[in-house]
């Protein structure tokens, strides 16, 4: 049997949960013409909830739709190429007539473009090979506009474009969207401040061009039914306080629920009872699959750097920590140095800051450095 609580991608309908108003609102903001700004932390399941929307009759049979991730890019000519490779994926299983249309005019790629001996293209251009990332740019927005169905983009972690050293990107992709008539885009990102000063700030290119839209947690009570049920569908049953403290420990971030389930369904036998007390031997179960994976990492920072995580993720949630009080406590350099030490780590989205609050961003992570 397929285990229902799906750790990696969208696996469908079934394997979704809740959201149900968030689908409803996403879909009749996207089919009557308007762009997006959805903002959460990572891990909520934005990506998700928008494949699910995607996934939809309404938006699934009437529109091409694509999901570009560009969390890893550097630079312009990395989001073109993410952008170009997705959008020809999502063409190539509709027929030669689909991948085609767009192939023929992206002229700036054409050396790059390969065929296998079933004649399916692929893009085989490195980022370096892209001379002219802004001409790339034009013919992605060329075909958008000119395709035979309106488009939906979604592009994710869209706050990585202000890291890029290339000039004018966030005033140029505002133009592109503004005269992209056959197209409507969702720009999700999970760093708030830097999506909400695009989105929010009047001197931005973004300013009031989309709708903006949080993302809150599932409520538990939502979340309970959703796993009473799939145990149940397997024969299994489970105690609703381990849910309840499930939930409660790990804030009710999704990424984090449904690893721990997954862990607790394959554990839990047909015709067994999962309780409170396999909770805690499940969440080990899994630190201790990763537990040389982050003695690697830790290993890999500098010392400053190492200590400070391990003190943040001694406070849980960690506030003044350039304070004397907060290095003293434990064992840390001056204020000044813990202040760069966090910088790096928040670079490095080892950390993450809201307010003046600062948690270790993997919860997983945290307590294992809480074990040394």
């Amino acid at each position: 049997m397929v285990n229902p609580f799906v750790t990696n991608g969208y696996a469908g309908e079934k394997y979704f949960c809740d959201r149900i108003k968030e689908t409803a609102d996403i879909m009749r903001w996207l089919i009557n013409g308007n762009n997006i700004a959805l903002i959460s932390p990572r891990r909520y399941g934005k990506t998700d909830l928008i494949r699910h929307c995607f996934e939809q009759a309404e938006i699934r049979d009437r529109y091409y739709t694509f999901i570009i991730d560009i969390y890893s890019t550097k630079s312009l000519a990395e989001m073109v190429d993410k952008m170009a490779r997705a959008i020809l994926e999502v063409l190539k299983p509709k027929g030669k007539k689909h991948w085609e249309a767009f192939l023929n005019i992206l002229h700036s790629l054409r050396a790059g473009i390969t065929y296998d001996a079933m004649g399916m293209p692929s893009l085989d251009v490195s980022v370096g090979e892209i001379i002219n990332p802004n001409n790339t740019l034009d013919e992605i927005f060329c075909y958008l506009q000119q395709a035979d169905k309106r488009c939906l983009v979604a592009i994710d972690e869209f706050q990585q474009i202000l890291k890029y050293s290339d000039t004018n990107v966030e005033a140029a992709l505002r133009t592109y969207v503004q005269y992209c008539s056959n197209a409507n885009f969702i720009f999700m990102g999970s760093q708030r401040h830097l999506m909400g000063a695009m989105f929010i700030s009047p001197n931005r290119p973004f300013y009031q061009s989309v709708t903006v839209m949080g993302l809150n947690l599932i409520p538990l009570e939502n979340y309970w039914e959703f796993c009473k049920k799939h145990f149940e569908d397997a024969g299994k049953s489970i105690d609703k306080e381990v849910v309840a403290q499930l939930y409660d420990q790990f804030e009710g971030v999704t990424f984090y629920l449904q690893k721990v389930m997954n862990v607790l369904f394959m554990r839990t036998n047909e015709g067994e009872h999962c309780v409170l007390a396999d909770l805690q031997p499940a969440i080990e179960y899994i630190i201790d699959f990763t537990e040389l994976t982050y003695e690697d990492l830790l290993y890999q920072l500098p010392e400053k750097q190492s200590l400070v995580l391990k003190a943040i993720a001694g406070e849980g949630k960690a506030k003044q920590i350039t304070s004397g009080k907060f290095a003293k406590r434990y064992g840390l350099a001056s204020p000044s140095a813990v202040q760069s030490a966090v910088n790096a780590l928040l670079d490095r989205d080892l950390v993450t800051q809201y307010k003046d609050v600062y948690q270790v961003y993997d919860k997983f992570l945290a307590l294992w450095l809480k074990r040394q």
